[in-house]
């Protein structure tokens, strides 16, 4: 069996994709898929890189993304594969891959990645996605052979915009990696030494809803002294001095250290300083990086806007909060309590992510999903 991942770009800055494809890609070939990626880059034009292979293709510019080079390979080459998986929508790379595969008669799965969501459809240009939808992605959904929604609250919504579709919920995996060093970062932010850590890591994006968190922190620590925020992620220059311009006024600057983007043992140092961590997101299609903390053990709070909250609260590995800065205040009081076992918290989260949220279990999944696909096409 062979599949083509095809997703916009890998930029970091682009945040949960950018983690989760590559490991997608692995998992898929752990289980016996023959799977190659495609996706965008700036500079790059046909260069091949890691295994499984991802190509990258040089785009014109951000918005959108477009590539000829992409676009010819896709040409001579879609029909080469069994599926052609496609990651987002609203954009060429994606749009065309899709299209491409419908031509020929290739069987496409489409992964919305949240776009199809109240909060995306009505973000960003909400008249032309509503125009786009009517013209080209709505066929394309209608006849994707299969529709991957990463969480059934992500389903549910997109089921909203009417259109027929073959949904499937299959959850994104992480892996479970012994715990890191907390002395690589503290090495960077001493202040953090003997103090009790709020961590944030994800991209810096008015959807994420930073804002309310720094609004609850200032409230917090007037009654917890030894209480710090580390925030992780990177964003739009102007957006950053804008949150960091907001702590100043707040009262709270020299409580937050900004960590920037963060990969490798830095990452896994941040988790290993984290007492808690927050993400209180207007909107998520899944949230991988609330998984990637519990995995490491550490207890979470999460707004109604992360698609996993109420399966967090029901296994005891986190709290649910509104995402007003009052309920994200009460939510990370109650938390902080000391009444509460946070350690017990953070193992309930790992057992959690362990049964339900694998690297290998998404990889059975999928190829169970594409090994469905073919052998409906076969019958027909």
């Amino acid at each position: 069996m062979r599949v083509l991942h095809v997703i916009p770009s890998l930029d970091p800055a682009d945040g949960g994709p950018s983690v989760v494809f590559p490991k997608m890609l692995a998992a898929l070939a752990a289980v016996g898929v023959e799977v190659e990626g495609a996706t965008t880059a700036v500079g790059a034009d046909g260069a091949v890189t890691g295994d499984p292979p991802v190509r990258r293709f040089r785009r014109l510019w951000r918005p959108g993304k477009p590539s000829w080079s992409m676009a010819r390979w896709l040409s001579g080459h879609v029909d080469r594969f069994d599926v052609v998986h496609v990651h987002a929508l609203f954009s060429f790379a994606s749009d065309l891959a899709a299209w491409l595969a419908r031509r020929r008669r290739v069987p496409y799965v489409i992964r919305p990645l949240g776009v199809l969501n109240r909060y995306g459809m009505s973000a960003r240009r909400p008249w032309l996605k509503r125009l786009s939808l009517r013209l080209l992605e709505g066929p394309l959904l209608r006849d994707a052979a299969a529709v991957h929604f990463t969480s059934q609250a992500e389903a549910d919504e997109a089921a909203e915009l009417g259109i027929p579709m073959r949904s499937v919920v299959i959850p994104l995996g992480v892996e479970i990696r012994t715990p890191g060093d907390r002395q690589v970062l503290l090495a960077r932010f001493p202040a953090l030494r003997d103090c009790r850590v709020l961590l944030y890591l994800s991209r810096l994006d008015p959807k994420k809803n930073l804002e309310a968190l720094i609004d609850a922190f200032a409230g917090i620590v007037v009654d917890a002294p030894d209480l710090r925020l580390l925030v992780c992620g990177a964003g739009d220059a102007g957006y950053v001095a804008a949150l960091k311009a907001l702590a100043e006024t707040r009262g709270v600057a020299g409580r937050i250290e900004w960590a920037g983007e963060v990969r490798g043992d830095e990452k896994a140092s941040a988790f290993a300083l984290a007492d808690l961590f927050v993400l209180p997101s207007h909107s998520e299609n899944f949230g991988i990086a609330v998984v990637e903390a519990m995995a490491a053990g550490v207890p979470v709070v999460v707004s109604e806007g992360v698609p996993l909250a109420d399966r967090i609260v029901d296994a005891g590995a986190g709290w649910r909060c509104g995402t007003d800065a009052v309920s994200v205040e009460g939510a990370i009081r109650q938390a902080l309590a000391a009444e509460v076992d946070r350690r017990a918290v953070g193992e309930r989260a790992r057992e959690l992510v362990r049964a339900e949220y694998s690297v290998e279990a998404m990889g059975r999944r999928l190829k169970a999903l594409y090994e469905q696909i073919l052998e409906g096409r076969g019958s027909r």
